[in-house]
């Protein structure tokens, strides 16, 4: 293991054992046996240290999920991955609350990553037309409401002691961005489908001879359909 290994894996340990889920440089510098002088060579700051690490701990996560055989039903792989989000930051609390700490100035990469996950799933939804609002703004929908929810249930127990709450919230959003099963059309507006659906197929079903700004300008009518239908 190489000397930036040991010190994003000290501080790992530390985030995950400290009270208040924060650490000093010194105890990780202690931990990894290492000087202050080599830590800040290789990280910058502290703030560089702790980013490093919240992409360590959650390349763990992202691993399994990007291992994960994609299954016949993208709903079922969005519910999953819903839970498998929450999963997670019950186990992590700390290195969860980090990702997402307005202190924190360096960006984690695994969070632009998560993102991408799930809007790939998403793009499975839009192309079978199951998807009222376009992938992106579905992406972000759900990322917020699950970061929300995540973030309530370790940080006020108390005041939401049951975990059950992410499943209420999940199908919640669910419902609002996705197709009504049982009726098999949008809550609010049927031609938003068929503007999302060709939207998220738009590269493959473009000619090739659309201009790139013809193919820009096709989309960015699309987008336009799908906002009006969605707020009619």
């Amino acid at each position: 293991m190489n000397t930036r290994s040991r010190i994003i894996e000290a501080t790992a340990a530390l985030i995950a054992q400290s009270p208040s889920g924060d650490v000093s440089t010194r105890a990780v510098c202690e931990a990894a046996g290492v000087q202050q002088p080599v830590l800040y060579r290789l990280f910058g700051d502290k703030d560089g240290l702790l980013a490093a690490t919240v992409d360590y701990v959650w390349d763990q996560y992202l691993g399994s999920k990007r291992a994960a055989e994609k299954s016949e039903d993208p709903l079922e792989d969005l519910r999953t991955g819903w839970d498998s989000h929450t999963a997670f930051a019950l186990e992590h609390p700390n290195a969860y609350k980090l990702m997402f700490a307005p202190a924190l100035r360096s960006m984690p990469e695994a969070a632009e990553e998560a993102l991408r996950i799930l809007r790939d799933v998403l793009e499975r939804l839009a192309v079978q037309g199951r998807l009222r609002v376009t992938p992106d703004v579905a992406a972000r929908m759900v990322m917020t409401a699950n970061t929300g929810v995540a973030l309530a249930l370790i940080t006020r127990p108390r005041l939401y002691p049951d975990t059950s709450l992410s499943t209420l919230v999940r199908d919640a959003i669910h419902q609002a961005i996705l197709v009504d099963p049982a009726t098999g059309t949008a809550v609010h507006a049927p031609r938003a489908i068929a503007a999302t659906t060709l939207l998220s197929s738009l590269d493959e079903l473009t000619p090739q001879t659309f201009t790139p700004p013809e193919a820009a300008l096709l989309g960015q009518w699309l987008t336009q359909i799908i906002a009006s239908a969605a707020s009619h």
